[in-house]
């Protein structure tokens, strides 16, 4: 395998990303846990490590999440509405149902309904990193349809985020924000493709956002569709994909795998087991575990019954029962949600990794199964 296939690979990110969380957890559960606290602590021009990486270098992640949401909606796999509808309606079904289980579990613990978007969230460089392990097992059209759901699944995180995580608003700052906004879109209109004169006023936007009060991830996916995709002049490759394929490797390999070590550090040493089964991450490993995938095959199979939508090609519903139960693995995301809906209560940021980390690994484990038995099966016959 050549160095660019493996930097564009999600197996190779995805086993990267396990990696590091699992070294992270590890350090937690030894002399080094003190260590570790005083690194996510340490300042760095005024901000913590934690803060840092979840603020700025998520931001990065958030854009490419941005440029790949306007691909797949320009050209690619959700180009035309008949595409749309089954990875649409089911990731809307995926998000509803965790959130549902999540409320249920928490109903008496009105201090934990502010995750109730933690177990609503697909990860998909885990997801679909375990699924390209599989390789002929599974049918290349269940592929397309997780990678379609994933990216409908992260715009409505994102949606999410700016509405629903954000304390109270700058209305100046706000202001700044908008009018960057409206200048990235003049640009864009005007056919002007120079990637720095989008950074530049990306950072700008970036700063506006993080002074509104709203996350400032946020501003890498308003950058991202305001990056042009079209209009090129003189044979020029698009703005979009240049940047997207700058990007990835770094979001990938350097991002991603520096949030898994400083978010899933978690101590199991003083853990009780009712800790274990408390309302916080009991709701978020079921949500992830149970509501996605039944959020998912419900809503998918309720189009199909009534021929609103196909299954993907060449797949049984064994399969697809599998891809859906996959689709609760929610690692990075629901741990970066996680870390916004409990920020002013750090105690219970264990509980939640403890939630996220046990859901993924459940769905992981039952997804793999399900589709290898499905393969088996199939070969059979």
């Amino acid at each position: 395998m050549t160095l660019n296939k493996i930097l564009h690979s999600p197996v190779a990110a995805g086993i990267l990303l396990i990696l590091t969380s699992l070294a992270a957890i590890i350090v937690c559960n030894t002399d080094g846990e003190r260590f570790y606290t005083s690194f996510i602590h340490a300042s760095v021009s005024g901000m913590s490590i934690e803060k840092l990486v979840n603020d700025v270098l998520m931001s990065l992640f958030f854009l490419l999440v941005g440029l790949e949401i306007k691909r797949e909606f320009l050209t690619g796999q959700l180009a035309q509405w008949s595409q749309r509808i089954l990875p649409g309606a089911a990731a809307i079904g995926g998000m509803i149902v965790p959130a549902a289980i999540y409320l249920l579990i928490n109903r008496h613990h009105p201090q934990t309904f502010s995750g109730w978007a933690i177990p609503s969230a697909t990860d998909i460089a885990f997801s679909l990193g375990i699924l390209s392990l599989l390789g002929n097992k599974v049918p290349t059209s269940l592929k397309v349809f997780l990678a379609a759901l994933a990216i409908i699944d992260d715009l409505g995180a994102v949606v999410i985020i700016a509405l629903f995580y954000t304390a109270q608003i700058d209305v100046v700052m706000l202001g700044g924000a908008m009018l960057t906004v409206i200048g990235l879109i003049l640009l864009n209109r005007r056919g002007v493709i120079a990637l720095p004169i989008y950074i530049f006023l990306g950072l700008l936007l970036w700063y506006f956002i993080e002074r509104s009060g709203i996350h400032a991830t946020v501003a890498g996916v308003l950058l991202a569709l305001c990056i042009p995709h079209s209009g090129q002049k003189l044979g020029q490759p698009s703005p979009l994909l240049k940047l997207e394929h700058r990007l990835a490797p770094w979001v990938s390999f350097l991002i991603i795998p520096i949030f898994g070590f400083v978010n899933a550090g978690v101590s199991f040493i003083h853990t009780t087991s009712d800790q274990l089964i408390s309302a916080l991450p009991l709701g978020i490993m079921l949500g992830l575990f149970v509501g996605k995938q039944l959020g998912i095959s419900l809503t998918a199979f309720i189009l199909i019954i009534f021929g609103w939508a196909q299954l993907p090609k060449g797949a049984t519903y064994c399969q697809f029962y599998g891809v859906a139960t996959l689709c609760g693995i929610g690692f990075t995301m629901s741990l970066f949600i996680g870390s916004l809906a409990f920020a002013s209560h750090p105690v219970l940021l264990d509980e939640v990794k403890i939630g996220v980390l046990g859901g993924s690994f459940l769905s992981a484990i039952f997804g793999v199964i399900l589709l290898l038995f499905a393969g088996r099966h199939q070969s059979s016959q």
